[in-house]
């Protein structure tokens, strides 16, 4: 996929208020600790994440992604009034039906003309947002897109503790590291077509590749109150999937690895993140982590580093720009900017 005239005019984030330590997280499941005999620090050590942010209880994800879609709005000069798409992308939603992202459409004051629903697609949500609203402004349908998402991992996480304190085993153990590692937070981005008057056009979205095996769908399952995850399988398939992305996404953004210039990966932990970079090639001198104090936020966890990068000027202009990402089912997806 190529875009010609499509920018990232608004990148936005709101943050969870609470901070959670891991320590923390393992005092709760001390008994487990001392049933398989592990040391403090095991949560940490094996993920690289110090810490995670947990909205208040009762907190609504709509509230979340409208406050992130309304600076985003603010960022690129553009009216809610101007959207011709407003896409909720969160793996968290606040109700089967209706859509999520009619609540934030009314939080918003969106017109009657700006098409609403929401979008699933694991991790990736939002950048499979991105591509829809962008391919919408390729065809000339809008002017105009709004992607917010807004993930919680309080209630997976309390829900997960009690599931191991219940069943203090290695295997329980295994398969709920990965739900540990989750954070909250929420994040909005604009695209637009580069041409309201006064506004931002921002970097400019070149398109990308993705890929899916979807053999592998069974490796990482969220239902309701209990998340499994095989994580080993996840990271040794999930890599396999990225550097045949990799080629594809160099192939039509006609880059090289060495004439790149930074990358926003999606946010899972240490381990992930090194094998992620060194199955592309790729330096950790260009890439800007956050997982150590986020941890990984789900669908919210790219868009919002690559705001957070934005925000401290690790992203300059001029900047060739990998936006790299993979998600359960399992699918992966490259998006290149021009920063």
């Amino acid at each position: 996929m190529r875009y010609a005239k499509t920018y990232i005019s608004g990148l936005a984030y709101e943050l969870a208020p609470n901070v959670v330590t891991s320590s923390e997280l393992e005092r709760r499941v001390e008994p487990v600790y001392n049933a398989l005999r592990f040391q403090a620090g095991q949560l940490e050590a094996l993920t690289g994440i110090r810490e995670r942010r947990w909205w208040d209880p009762g907190f609504k994800l709509s509230e979340g992604a409208a406050r992130a879609g309304r600076k985003a709005l603010a960022k690129a000069g553009v009216d809610a009034a101007d959207l011709g798409v407003l896409i909720y992308a969160g793996v968290c939603r606040e109700s089967s039906e209706p859509a999520t992202a009619c609540a934030v459409a009314d939080k918003l004051g969106v017109g009657r003309d700006c098409a609403v629903h929401d979008l699933s697609n694991a991790c990736l949500g939002v950048m499979s947002g991105m591509v829809d609203a962008a391919n919408r402004i390729e065809l000339g349908q809008i002017r105009a897109g709004l992607v917010v998402s807004c993930e919680s991992a309080r209630e997976i996480n309390e829900a997960m503790i009690e599931s191991m304190l219940e069943t203090p085993t290695m295997e329980r153990f295994k398969l709920s590291i990965a739900t540990l590692t989750g954070g909250s937070g929420a994040v909005g981005v604009v695209l637009t077509d580069g041409g309201f008057a006064g506004a931002r056009k921002g970097p400019r979205l070149l398109g990308g590749a993705l890929s899916a095996a979807p053999r592998h769908w069974d490796l990482c399952r969220w239902e309701r109150d209990f998340m499994r995850t095989d994580a080993p399988a996840v990271l040794k398939h999930g890599l396999e999937l990225a550097r045949l992305t990799w080629e594809n996404f160099l192939s039509v953004t006609g880059w090289s690895a060495e004439e790149l210039d930074k990358t926003i990966c999606h946010q899972v932990g240490a381990p992930h993140a090194e094998a992620m970079l060194q199955a592309c090639g790729l330096s950790r001198e260009k890439d800007f982590p956050t997982y150590e104090f986020l941890g990984n936020m789900g669908t919210v966890s790219l868009p919002l580093t690559a705001a957070l990068a934005d925000e401290r000027g690790f992203l300059e202009a001029g900047d060739k720009v990998a936006l790299m990402g993979i998600g359960s089912g399992l699918n992966c997806m490259m998006l290149g900017a021009e920063w």
